[in-house]
Parts: structure tokens; sequence; C-alpha cells
């Protein structure tokens, strides 16, 4: 399998043809991704050849989304066991990756796996075991965003019913939560996938999401490529539409969850459950088990808000006329500009957690019941 995958249930479509976000080179070591600093103006395959390409590609978000950091991580370690799989070389790169991005779980999660694999192992046996973990990882995600997907589905076919199936369901999403930020299928934009093919009129308003536009450059690619209706919007219009009744619920996607139900997301997640709540609109977070923190009680003191750096606030990248991709200054220099990536939403203002074992009220308890394996023993 070298990317492209014929099996049905899948759905990364780029000009008709299927695709996951990272897979092996056939018959080879190497690994392969899209490079999403490049959409949505071009689509290109970039390969990974050592433990240095993989966190770069993580630090510098070739690959962003909580499931892909850990699925990128994971074959990081793979890639550091190729070229020397001693215990020294594995704690380096452990080490390394750790450091690409501090608030997504699931790159801890993802080195918590491989250490556990590989440190039981001879050192000869240590790099296939890593392939093939690496590789489990990502057919695990597959199946579990699928299941997220089904899961909201009926939700949105809820939705639905309550409007008598005479009208399309407007939902609003914020950042990127689709395949690109999953191996296959996405966390927040599978249900809406799962909808649309089967038949359910949906329309998504599609924020902006400054500063990266993860929106408009990401979201309303993929739905494009779908095929599902969409609109983009600048990220300040998302409460003005729930006022005037053109949204009917909220799904976004997390980055790391408490154990609490607290959900951390791309800055600006906030302000539209604010609005939600007001609006008596719901608002759902789609997320995979590894993405709650099962250590963490309390989003904003238990949770690091990655700062990124201050020209992605202060520039915007975007193609000229001719076709040229250029980045432009948009604010005047000698301005300070700080740049906070995510931000906590309080379990208060969550309707509920669209997980891969269904959904469940964001609490402490329903989690601990909806994960028994994972809470045993938390307080």
């Amino acid at each position: 399998m070298i990317g492209r995958i014929e099996r049905s249930g899948h759905t990364m479509i780029v000009d008709g043809k299927h695709y996951r976000t990272i897979w092996p080179v056939e018959d080879g070591w190497q690994i392969v991704i899209i490079d999403q600093t490049l959409l949505p103006f071009e689509f290109k395959e970039v390969r990974l050849e050592s433990l240095e390409d993989a966190a770069h590609a993580i630090a510098e978000m070739l690959v962003r989304g909580a499931p892909l950091i850990g699925a990128t991580t994971a074959y990081g370690v793979a890639l550091a066991m190729h070229a020397d799989p001693s215990n020294a070389n594995l704690n380096h790169a452990c080490e390394k990756l750790l450091k690409t991005r501090p608030t997504a779980v699931n790159l801890r999660w993802a080195l918590r796996e491989m250490q556990h694999v590989l440190s039981a192992l001879p050192i000869g046996q240590r790099e296939q075991a890593a392939y093939q973990r690496a590789a489990e990882i990502c057919d695990d995600d597959v199946a579990i965003c699928s299941a997220i997907g089904d899961n909201g589905h009926r939700l949105i076919a809820d939705q639905w019913e309550k409007k008598n199936r005479q009208s399309p369901i407007n939902i609003l999403t914020h950042c990127n939560a689709g395949w690109l930020a999953t191996v296959d299928w996405g966390t927040a934009l599978a249900p809406i996938y799962k909808a649309h093919n089967a038949g359910i009129p949906v329309h998504v308003w599609v924020d902006e999401t400054r500063p990266r536009n993860q929106g408009f450059n990401l979201t309303a690619w993929e739905l494009a490529q779908h095929g599902v209706p969409h609109t983009m919007i600048v990220d300040n219009v998302g409460g003005h539409l729930m006022q005037r009744g053109q949204v009917d619920l909220c799904i976004v996607g997390t980055d790391r969850t408490t154990s609490t139900g607290d959900v951390c997301n791309k800055i600006g997640t906030y302000l539209k459950a604010l609005a939600a709540c007001d609006n008596d609109i719901p608002f759902y977070v789609a997320l995979p088990g590894p993405t709650i923190d099962w250590d963490a009680k309390d989003g904003l003191q238990d949770i690091p808000i990655e700062q990124r750096a201050s020209i992605e606030v202060t520039h915007m990248t975007g193609q000229m006329e001719d076709g040229r991709v250029r980045t432009l200054r948009i604010a005047p220099e000698g301005s300070a500009a700080e740049n906070h990536a995510f931000d906590i939403t309080p379990a208060s203002l969550i309707t509920g957690l669209i997980t891969e074992r269904g959904v469940t009220e964001a609490s402490q308890a329903a989690l601990a019941a909806m994960y028994p394996e994972k809470a045993e023993g938390q307080p």
C-alpha cells in the first residue's frame, strides 16, 4: 500500500483518488506525507528519511492534527530504529520528538506506545517491530475515526428529523479536524462525511481559523474534494450566524481533553462554544480515545498552550493573480504580536463528546464509564 487505497470505507479523496495522510514507501523504509503547508495551492508528497525529517515535519506543521502527529511520531521512532536501534538512540529519538509540539497529547501517547514495544525487544528486532507498531497505530486511527463518524452521523440524522427533512443541516466547525488532521476520515468532519455519503443534505460553515487559516486552506479544500457543500466565513461571523438561526449544531475537534471533559482545541474554539451556549445550539467535540489525557483534570492548569512564532500573526500567505504563492506582511513593523495556538473550552459549555465508543457528556464520570480500563485508578 502506497497511500492510494482502493478498499471501501475510506474518505480521503484527492482528484478522485483515495489517500492516507501518511504511509510507508512500498518495499522500503521511507515514509511519505502530504506537505500541508502548501495546501490549497499545491498538493505535494514529501518523503521522510530520518528522525530529523519527522521532527521537522511535526514542528513546522507539514503534518498537524493530534492523531496525525501521533502517527508521524510513531514512524519517526521507526526511522530512528532503521538508522540505529540502540537504547541510546531510542531514548534520543523519543526526547527529540517530545519537544516538537507541546499541546497535542497523541504525541506523548505514541512515544509511550513505541517505547513499551521496543524497549522489551532485542536490538536486532526493533526496526521491524517499530514499523509494524507504527502501521498498527495508523490502522487503528482509521478505524477509530470511522467509528466517530458513525456515532456523530446519528446526531446529524436526528437534527434532520427535527427539521422534518425539509432543509439542509447547517454545521459550524473550526480549524481543520478532517482527514488531513488524522490518518483518514477525520474527527469533527467524519460525521459530516458519513452524513453526506448517506444522502443527508449538509452544509458546513468553515471558519478561516487565523492565524494559519487552516479552515480556509485545509477544511474548505478537503470538503471541496469530497463534494460537501460549504461556505467560508471569517472567524468573527459564527456568533452572528447563530443569532440568526443559521447554525443547527457545532462540531469541533480537540488536541487534548482532560479526564474531566475540558477540551483544548485551536484558538477561537472557546468563543464559538460561548456563542453556541448563549443561542442554545448543540456544541459537540469529536475525539479519539488516545486524545484524552487521563493525568489532566483542569484544562487551564494542566494543559500547556503552545506559543508559536509571531510571524504567523503579522504575515499571511496567499496566491497572486499570476499563480505565484507569496507571504506578505499585514501588520506594521515594530508592533508586538502574540500567537497563542490553542484555548480551553470548559466541560460546562460542551453538549457532548463524540468518541469511537459512542456519544457521552463531558464529565469525569461519563468518560470513566466510557473508558473504564483507562480511568482505573483515577480519583
